[in-house]
């Protein structure tokens, strides 16, 4: 007899597996290699944020990771388990940044319809409360905004209880208030044993919420590690002063100086040696206002995932 959720997830518990385990994953299309041999493995209950630009072979990895396609070379697990079997077992659930929604439904209608899919659901007025959106559940879909449709969403993957919640740009269209109330909610099922793993292209969000920080760059793991190791593998500070017609030039020519970019009165030095760029500053220009901070998960992820790049 196929195994219930429950009795899965709690076998997958005891014996410690991971929540999600890849191993020299590869996947090519025609002449192009999307991803070429990612190792990646996620303990249950980590909040991971999925991190690269457009082509470095992140929603292709999640395919496989979903089930939804199959590598050429590698293998992909899901709490021990090949991913489709997981998901049949209500072990995964996805959110996608689009599609998936009935206009003509109300929220209450999407998520009762969603509900008689599945062989054991919690209970919907329980995940309209978890998403924030009891409130629209007799609104149709058309009529919400896209961070209210985005939160249905949501709220349709929380129906299985899963034990890995995956998310794609899970709050795009969202204002802030509902940003912060989305991670909260997050950050509470986490607490409870919950494994995510999000892609997003805020990266404020990745610093703020993510346990870890996985970067990818043409189908490669760049970089793997909490918010303040990834930004550590940049070396280096950013000098920021008020200096009007600043000399370009001159400021480039300084010993350890990388870029140099000019905002009006402002200009921004990145520096592998910030004490000779403010020294030059305080004692050979008029220079004011001057500020030397620590490089940011931003200037970790462009340079990381733009050395070495290939055609």
């Amino acid at each position: 007899m196929p195994q219930t959720h429950t009795q899965a997830a709690a076998g997958a518990r005891a014996v410690e597996v991971p929540a999600i385990e890849l191993r020299g994953l590869t996947k090519s299309f025609g002449s192009v290699r999307a991803v070429r041999g990612i190792d990646l493995t996620v303990r249950p209950g980590e909040i991971i944020a999925f991190l690269g630009p457009n082509g470095a072979g992140k929603t292709t990895t999640i395919d496989m990771m979903l089930g939804l396609a199959r590598p050429d070379e590698g293998s992909a697990l899901v709490y021990g388990m090949e991913p489709a079997v997981a998901v049949r077992h209500g072990l995964v659930s996805a959110v996608m940044q689009s599609g998936g929604l009935l206009k003509d439904l109300t929220v209450e209608e999407t998520l009762r319809l969603t509900a008689s899919l599945f062989g054991d659901t919690r209970p919907v007025a329980e995940v309209l409360g978890r998403a924030g959106i009891a409130d629209i559940a007799g609104r149709r879909v058309v009529k919400c905004s896209g961070g209210e449709q985005q939160r249905l969403r949501f709220a349709m993957a929380l129906l299985p209880d899963p034990e890995l919640l995956v998310l794609d740009e899970p709050t795009t269209g969202m204002d802030v208030t509902g940003r912060r109330d989305f991670w909260g909610a997050i950050r509470e099922d986490a607490a409870q044993g919950r494994t995510v793993l999000f892609a997003t292209h805020y990266l404020e969000e990745a610093d703020a919420y993510a346990d870890r920080i996985v970067l990818v760059s043409h189908g490669l793991v760049v970089a793997d590690g909490t918010a303040a190791q990834v930004k550590a593998l940049v070396s280096g500070r950013t000098v920021r002063a008020t200096l009007p017609g600043a000399d370009v030039a001159a400021l480039q020519a300084l010993p350890g100086v990388e870029t140099v970019e000019v905002r009006g009165d402002s200009v921004l030095i990145a520096s592998t040696d910030s004490d000779a760029v403010a020294r030059h500053l305080l004692g050979s220009t008029q220079a004011r206002d001057l500020e030397i901070t620590s490089r940011g998960l931003e200037d970790a992820f462009i340079s990381l995932t733009t050395e070495g790049e290939q055609s």
